[in-house]
């Protein structure tokens, strides 16, 4: 795991045991630290404790209770509304930060191996654009880490030898923890309404995704997409505060996708472009670049190609929960029968719609279901009302023919059905897989 002596002898609040509350206790207390970590399920609590048998250093008590005068942070889980939730006052009343894990890695990077560090954020690609950019650097040769919104968390890792890079998804809700994370490069890959639950409203969204290059050193790179127009803006703004050394790109910068078969569609030639330039501007040579991209395997639930049966491509999309991350899904293929539907973000599907020419047949499901087959009738597509993602999987499996796509690409939060996006995803790979051969 990451430790560091800058840590020792201080002490710190830890609210919520998931994984990366877990990851920043262990680190803590093997730097020498103090902690008082607290969760509101006494489960966690239970399981904290008895991995820490008699630590010493390790007490439980919830920080909105004990007084925090003389705590170095307050450090929160990312889940954790710290716009609306009263930690946030109580901690400034006590004038102690508030803090996450990338702010704690951030802090511990001076006593690390010299490396470098690039952020992603955006509101969607991130996840695909981490990925690659380390499988671009692994390519390569050069040690590599990514972590942060994606895989296990940075503390849990062991640190890399001098020179690696660690390659950082951060959410906007991680950067709302940070302050001091100084990215060698830092990528801004779009801006789009989300989140407007946690934000009081698109400003302050798209303030937070700021943040990132406002931390930057002049030394850095700011590489920042040009692809809509909020990103655009803020790409002004980081020129204007002269930190990072500002680079621009699109996804007009990609030309033919054909030899990629894991990043197909428009948002993935945002993808590419960001994460080739990234790697260009970490020294790895175009030719390997060339290479990695070309045998980049691809996310689970991100344009992930299931199967390919009697001619008919099986799609899983799942992780597309808004409308605007499912549009550049119905962009890549000509022939799609659009298995949609979840737990609405909106009452509409309107950056969809450029792309109708595209649906064969849409097939509904979940709440939103009766809404968006309304939407789709209105366009004079066909539209079934398969209610379930099984009588979906089946109702398109039996419409399509050979040269066509059946994809999932909800639109949709995941949660009136499912667990979460990967369950959802892995719900369809299932109903796929029991299809009759």
């Amino acid at each position: 795991m990451i430790t560091s002596p800058v840590f020792s002898g201080k002490k710190y609040a830890v609210l919520g045991l998931a994984r990366s509350g877990l990851a920043t206790v262990d680190a803590l207390l093997a730097s020498g630290a103090e902690v008082v970590a607290w969760d509101d399920r006494d489960a966690a609590r239970e399981a904290l404790a008895a991995a820490h048998p008699g630590e010493a250093g390790l007490s439980f008590a919830d920080p909105l209770v004990i007084d925090l005068a003389g705590f170095a942070g307050v450090v929160v889980s990312p889940g954790v509304p710290i716009i609306r939730h009263p930690i946030r006052a109580r901690a400034a009343q006590a004038n102690v930060p508030l803090i996450g894990d990338i702010e704690l890695f951030a802090q511990a990077r001076a006593s690390l191996p010299g490396h470098k560090i690039v952020g992603i954020t955006g509101t969607n690609g991130k996840s695909t654009t981490t990925a690659l950019i380390h499988h671009i650097l692994k390519a390569a040769g050069i040690p590599t880490l990514m972590g942060g919104n994606i895989g296990l968390p940075i503390l849990s890792r062991d640190p890399l030898p001098a020179g690696g890079v660690y390659v950082l998804e951060l959410s906007s809700y991680q950067i709302d923890l940070t302050y001091s994370l100084a990215c060698d490069v830092a990528v801004l890959l779009n801006v789009t309404p989300d989140h407007l639950d946690r934000y009081p409203d698109f400003e302050g969204y798209a303030a937070s995704k700021t943040r990132l290059f406002g931390m930057q050193q002049n030394w850095g790179y700011a590489l920042i997409s040009t692809d809509d127009e909020t990103s655009a803006a803020i790409a002004v703004m980081v020129q204007r505060l002269g930190r990072g050394q500002l680079r621009q790109f699109s996804r007009s910068m990609v030309g033919n996708q054909s030899g990629w078969p894991a990043l197909q569609g428009p948002h993935n030639a945002q993808n590419v472009v960001a994460a080739v330039n990234a790697a260009l501007l970490l020294g790895v040579p175009g030719k390997v670049i060339d290479e990695a991209v070309a045998t980049y395997p691809g996310l689970p639930h991100r344009m992930e190609r299931v199967a390919e049966t009697g001619g008919v491509l099986f799609v899983n999309d799942s992780k597309a929960t808004n409308a605007t991350s499912t549009a550049p899904a119905l962009a890549a293929y000509p022939k799609i029968h659009w298995i949609l539907g979840g737990l609405p973000k909106a009452d509409d599907l309107d950056p969809c719609v450029p792309y109708f020419d595209h649906v064969a047949a849409g097939y509904t499901i979940g709440q939103a279901g009766p809404m968006f087959a309304r939407i789709l009738a209105a366009a004079g597509k066909p539209v079934t009302e398969s209610g379930t993602l099984d009588q979906a999987v089946r109702d398109a499996a039996a419409a399509a023919r050979p040269g066509e796509v059946v994809m999932l690409s909800p639109a949709c939060a995941s949660f009136d059905q499912f667990r979460d996006f990967e369950a959802r995803g892995d719900a369809f790979r299932a109903a796929v897989e029991a299809l009759p051969s």
